[in-house]
Order: structure tokens, then C-alpha cells, then sequence
């Protein structure tokens, strides 16, 4: 809650009270989205040198910009202090693809499982999708950090999803963009029935995912030598990198929230 002497004359908080050093502040959440990244590709990997399926298709990561932070603190009325993050639970953000729906819960139990985060929130909405047709896995971790003054513990968001439901979501951000998040209820509609068609390619794909897997593996050990895989494989999250600026920001927090 707002006090008194965190709003203005016009009604509006006064940032200078609880001003942070954002360059500073924001440190550790880029250091977290670049850990988790790499342990995501290590992963990978060391499945695919393992000759074994990879439920992490690729990863991306992106720590919201200092504008966005002040915009969606001041607009859910939390106020702008070193606990911030904990309000902004999407400082840091990392999303994980994947080729099929099963690989969704694979995912979220090696999350689960690991020692160097803690899961203390999640979302499904690939059962239970959202209104609009969104569909997507939340993880809210704590993750710790070594700083140069010790450790700390900051929160990260994971998503994971399907290359059709991250397609799916992309577009959507685009349309609420266009429309400044009033879109009109024909185009809303029509999103929804994407949303369906969309999972229901995906759940095709699933049914016939060991197929698809014993085909890309031929296609591996005949066309592909290991090392130019690995050479792809590098590339890919090379590719991620110029890839957040335009499709990560919109998942992570507008779909917690706008719908």
C-alpha cells in the first residue's frame, strides 16, 4: 500500500523517495538470466552427446528494462524500493521451448529437482490455459547468487513452453501491442480459435513424437556429423540472443497479468 509520503501533489507516487540505483540493482538479475541459460544449454548438451532426446528445444532470456519496471510498479501500486523484485516477480526472465507437450513436465521436474534454485510458484496453464488461449508452464524460482559483497537470493521467472504455443503467444503480444491492449472481440475470437488449432497440432505432434524422434536421430548419424550439430547447437542460442528483444517481454508478464 501507498503511503502518504510516497505520493505527490498530483496523486502520484514520488519515485525520488525510494530512487534505486537501477544499474546497479540490476547486477544480479542479468547475471542469473546468463547462469540459467548456460545450465539450460549444458543440459542439452550433454543429452544430445548422451545420443538421448533433449526436452529443451532452446533457451532466451531478458532482464525488463528500467522503464518497464517503473511502469508496472506504479500501476499495481508497489512501492519502488530494494524489495521491488519480490513485488516484480519477472525482473529476470527465461523462457525454455520444447518440441512437445510431454516435454513440458520433463522440464519443470529438472527444474524441480536442481540444488542451486528453489521453486516457490507455479502455473500451469498448458491444463488450464488462460482465457485469451494462452497456454504456457510458470516456475517463480529463488535463485542465489556469489556478488562481490556476498551472496543473494534473488527471484527468477521460467517459462516453458511449445514452439506453437510460444508462436501463438508472440503474435498475440503483437496484436495487444497494435491495439494497445484493447483488441477487438472479433480478433480476440479469432486468437482463440488459433489458441485451439494451434494445441491441437501440437497434441498431433505428440502422438506421433516417437516417430519425429527416431527421424531426426537417422537424420543426425547419416547427414549431420556430431560435430557440425554441436556447431548448431551453439549457434541456435547465438540466434536466441537477437531473438528476446522482439518475443521474450511479452510473455513473462503480460500473460501473468493482462488476461
Amino acid at each position: 500500500m501507498l503511503n502518504d509520503k510516497d505520493v505527490g501533489v498530483t496523486g502520484r507516487r514520488d519515485e525520488s523517495v525510494h530512487k534505486l540505483d537501477w544499474e546497479l540493482y540490476l547486477l544480479p538479475f542479468e547475471q542469473a538470466v546468463e547462469e540459467i541459460k548456460v545450465k539450460l544449454k549444458n543440459i542439452r548438451n550433454e543429452l544430445r552427446k548422451r545420443k538421448e532426446h533433449s526436452p529443451i528445444e532452446f533457451a532466451m532470456g531478458r532482464v525488463k528494462s528500467i522503464p518497464s519496471n517503473y511502469n508496472k510498479a506504479n500501476r499495481l501500486q508497489f512501492p519502488i524500493d530494494e524489495n521491488i523484485c519480490w513485488e516484480i516477480r519477472d525482473i529476470a526472465g527465461v523462457r525454455v521451448i520444447c518440441q512437445f507437450i510431454e516435454d513440458i513436465p520433463a522440464v519443470v521436474e529438472m527444474i524441480r529437482k536442481r540444488q542451486d534454485m528453489r521453486v516457490y510458484l507455479e502455473k500451469d496453464y498448458v491444463t488450464t490455459p488462460k482465457e485469451s488461449g494462452y497456454r504456457g508452464y510458470h516456475l517463480a524460482v529463488e535463485y542465489p547468487l556469489n556478488m562481490a559483497d556476498g551472496q543473494v537470493t534473488i527471484p527468477v521467472e521460467i517459462q516453458i513452453r511449445t514452439l506453437g504455443m510460444n508462436f501463438w503467444a508472440t503474435i498475440e503480444h503483437s496484436l495487444n501491442y497494435k491495439y494497445e491492449g484493447i483488441l477487438p472481440s472479433n480478433v480476440r475470437q479469432r486468437l482463440i480459435e488459433a489458441a485451439k488449432a494451434s494445441y491441437k497440432l501440437d497434441s498431433e505432434m505428440n502422438n506421433i513424437r516417437d516417430e519425429i524422434k527416431e527421424a531426426q536421430a537417422e537424420f543426425t548419424q547419416k547427414e549431420v556429423p556430431m560435430d557440425s550439430l554441436l556447431s548448431l547447437v551453439e549457434i541456435d542460442l547465438d540466434v536466441d540472443e537477437e531473438y528476446e528483444e522482439m518475443n521474450l517481454e511479452e510473455g513473462i508478464e503480460t500473460n501473468d497479468e493482462k488476461h
